[in-house]
């Protein structure tokens, strides 16, 4: 969750680490460190805070000079954010340092026998145990001694080390917890995201799990946790550096939601090739596509959301049973899988913990598993049977918007072909709806074009307390998305609910002045929708309602109206939360929050 930067070779290290750990300042972090060899020893300053603190003790690197180092941000698992705590962790006399995103979970057994021999912990952490066993194996050999380490420990990590006795070289290790490495013509550098280097380089290479990599200033060489040398292809990386910049926006989640309809086209429109939906990374054949005989989705947090989405769109079209799970509830619950199942994992990372958990286990019992996944070479990528990439480009905002919607128009590219293959959908009703799907990007420019409409709003809700979001069918997919993006920018409290459940409790908790956000998209559910809007305002409720442009009821009832192009009710989620992103930023902007950075939130979620 937390990032790892390295570098070696003939530039200062410390302002390369610097410069990179800012760039992955979304990843979520309470405070930073880094390690440097200075020609004679390494030196390393920690930090609580904001990457700036560090900054500032360090004079933007210079009071660690030295070609090769380590940093780190952290977000506190074990022990609080302090000084102590923060990485890198090293061994007593200061000659091994160690950074690390992931968790060792059996460390407290490690910690007690480590204790035994003599060390002294003066942290929380289960990474000091790192440090200290480093140091008990290593007799001289920094390849031998990592790996002695990694057989021992059980858990996640991604890792960078150095050793005093080697200060031409650094070394990073990987399991479950992303981690590449890259190279160019002024040195070789580790990251746990491709932003963080890609002003040095385009050229990386993503380690998968159980790999060791060791850097100089010219090349890098990979082995297993073996010792046993390997080869591995770079990738280059095609997206521009100017991507992972703010563009002259405010924010990233501004900047992003202005992306969204670039990210659905670019989504789209390579799987639609004349009159037909073409998907050849599915690699499945429409014989293959009739047999499955129950879909599971697996996802977390907006992705989830999607997910939701997804299962009232295959189900409509395709007439497949489909299962929704949050992820870390998929893996524990023993779900019924078999060979004719499917799983579909969606995450914008490729790299959240439980989803790709909940991949390895829908593996191991047969089922075929296709990754929706935004980050190219990712672990979900590498893993699933096959990808399908949502082309969104690198997302920096914690809250994610562009991803969001590019993994909604993939689920909807998938219901569609699997509907026609079925034979589920007339070609007319085919036809329509890649007509309809191909206005979606254009219809989403139209909203984004009202930002000062759902400004001026959100600026009335500001000291709101409690928000709460109603819809049925998939505006109770919408709600949730809607809510989720409010609560977790802005800090109000916001949930959201199955309009046909307020009767079963919820309506208890309306006052007066409370603002409830109806969604309305759904045409055979308006007068359901109204009737539930009727008793919230009974109970005092101000109510906001998102719906279609022909939906004239709806102003007499509302006190607010939004209205969203005309699109078919399938489509609906990818419009309707156009304006729920816009109320949500703008509340947030108007409460002081950090958008990009939420408190407590990381972007991508590598460990449980």
């Amino acid at each position: 969750m937390c990032g790892i930067v390295g570098y070696i070779g003939d530039m200062q290290a410390a302002p390369v680490i610097l410069d990179g750990l800012s760039r992955l300042e979304y990843r979520g972090y309470d405070s930073a460190g880094m390690a440097v060899f200075d020609g004679e020893r390494i030196r390393a300053k920690k930090a609580v805070g904001r990457l700036k603190v560090l900054e500032n003790l360090t004079k933007g690197g210079l009071l660690l000079p030295g070609v090769s180092g380590i940093g780190h941000t952290r977000w506190a698992t074990h022990g609080a954010p302090s000084e102590a705590n923060s990485h890198p962790h090293m061994n007593a006399k200061h000659t091994i340092a160690v950074v690390h995103n992931g968790i060792i979970e059996n460390y407290i057994p490690l910690k007690k026998k480590m204790a035994e021999r003599g060390y002294h912990f003066i942290s929380e952490t289960d990474t000091e145990v790192l440090a200290h066993m480093l140091d008990y194996y290593y007799k001289g050999n920094p390849l031998e001694a990592i790996t002695k380490v990694l057989h021992r420990v059980e858990g996640s990590y991604a890792l960078g080390i150095m050793f005093a006795d080697y200060p031409g070289e650094i070394y990073a290790a990987r399991k479950d917890s992303p981690l590449i490495v890259g190279r160019s013509g002024e040195g070789c550098f580790m990251a746990s995201d491709v932003p963080a280097i890609l002003k040095y380089t385009r050229t990386v290479y993503y380690m998968d799990n159980y790999e060791i990599a060791r850097l100089n200033k010219e090349a890098i060489s990979f082995f297993t946790v073996d010792e046993e040398e390997i080869v591995k292809d770079a990738v280059e990386i095609k997206w521009d550096a100017e991507a992972a910049q703010k563009g002259g926006y405010e924010h990233f989640m501004l900047k992003e939601m202005y992306e969204q309809p670039k990210t659905v086209t670019d989504t789209i429109l390579p799987r639609i090739k004349g009159n037909d939906i073409v998907i050849d990374e599915l690699q499945m054949s429409d014989e293959a596509i009739k047999n499955v005989e129950r879909i599971h989705i697996v996802a977390c947090g907006s992705a989830y959301h999607a997910g939701v989405t997804g299962k009232y769109v295959f189900e409509e079209l395709a007439r497949i049973p489909v299962e929704v799970d949050v992820a870390s509830e998929f893996r524990y619950r023993n779900p019924i899988l078999d060979e004719r199942s499917m799983v579909m994992v969606i995450s914008q990372s490729g790299e959240t913990a439980d989803t790709l958990a909940a991949l390895r286990e829908a593996k191991a019992r047969g089922c075929r598993v296709l990754g929706i996944v935004n980050v190219v070479g990712s672990s979900i990528a590498r893993e699933a049977d096959s990808v399908m990439y949502t082309w969104a480009g690198p997302e920096i905002a914690v809250a994610t918007t562009k991803a969001y919607s590019a993994q909604l128009v993939a689920l909807y590219l998938l219901a569609i072909k699997f509907a026609k293959v079925r034979g589920h959908v007339a070609e007319e009703r085919y036809q329509h709806l890649l007509s309809q799907i191909s206005r979606i990007p254009y219809q989403i420019e139209l909203l984004l074009g009202q930002k000062e409409v759902m400004q001026h709003f959100a600026n009335r809700y500001t000291g709101a307390r409690d928000i709460f979001f109603i819809g049925r069918s998939i505006d109770y997919a919408i709600s949730m998305e809607g809510s989720l993006k409010l609560k977790e920018i802005s800090y109000v409290h916001s949930e959201a609910y199955a309009a046909g459940e307020l009767k079963h409790g919820t309506i208890s908790l309306i006052e007066e002045g409370t603002l409830v956000v109806a969604l309305a998209t759904q045409p055979k559910l308006f007068s359901k929708i109204i009737g539930n809007i009727v008793e919230v305002k009974a109970r005092g409720a101000f109510v906001m309602a998102v719906t279609n442009e022909e939906n004239s009821a709806m102003e007499k009832v509302a006190d607010y109206v939004v209205h969203i192009p005309e699109t078919d009710p399938i489509f609906t989620n990818s419009l309707a939360i156009i304006p729920l992103q816009l109320f949500a930023y703008y509340v947030a902007v108007a409460r002081g929050c950090d958008v990009d950075k939420p408190r407590n939130l990381a972007k991508s979620v590598t460990v449980e």
